[in-house]
């Protein structure tokens, strides 16, 4: 079986999740899977809680990987895998995981999906979604505030020591990997139909 990998990166609250969400709205169900890097966070069960919180999650150490480029591979070689879910509450892997089985396009997105070069030697197209700063620190205000158990200090405080820096040493630079820069996330409608038509172009070739 033929297969194309589509790496889809971006600072938190860029868009990421909403530009793939409307690419996969406009392919069929059952020739795409999507991988998103947040499912393969370290399990931190063998820590407290008050020393998982401490960990630094938009870190390239904070991700397994390892994990993740194995599941790419096994995909690739026609392999169904086994995904983790993630707490992002008590900030661990639930005993459940996601069955996932092999098709024709794979999307795998996250922060720092374009950091590792592993990962982006298993990507075909490689995409960027860039956002303004502003923007994105609102999106993920709300975010965490509604979905993530936080309150309004622990945001801003982790956004302003930990997010920011870490966006600028580590997830900014890999932009200048992407083939597809994509500005203001999933309101970019144009951007997503460019992306949507070449990847089925490709899926009628396969």
């Amino acid at each position: 079986m033929n297969k194309l990998v589509i790496g889809v990166a971006g600072g938190t609250g860029s868009g990421k999740t909403t530009v793939v969400r409307k690419i996969a709205e406009q392919l069929p169900r059952d020739k795409f899977v999507i991988l998103q890097q947040d499912s393969y966070y370290k399990d931190g069960s063998h820590m407290s809680l008050e020393d998982r919180k401490k960990i630094n999650y938009d870190h390239p150490l904070a991700f397994d990987n390892d994990l993740l480029i194995e599941h790419i591979k096994s995909l690739l070689e026609g392999k169904a895998i086994e995904v983790p879910i993630y707490s992002f509450i008590t900030y661990t892997r639930k005993p459940d995981a996601i069955n996932v089985k092999p098709t024709n396009i794979m999307i795998v997105e996250g922060i720092l999906i374009l950091e590792d070069a592993r990962i982006r030697d298993l990507l075909d197209i490689m995409v960027f979604v860039d956002t303004d700063a502003d923007e994105r620190f609102i999106r993920r205000l709300k975010r965490d505030l509604v979905e993530r158990g936080r309150n309004v200090e622990e945001v801003i405080n982790q956004y302003t020591t930990v997010v920011r820096p870490m966006h600028n040493q580590f997830v900014e630079p890999t932009k200048r990997y992407a083939d597809i820069i994509v500005p203001e996330g999933g309101s970019n409608a144009v951007a997503i139909d460019i992306l949507t038509s070449k990847i089925k172009s490709i899926l009628a070739g396969i």
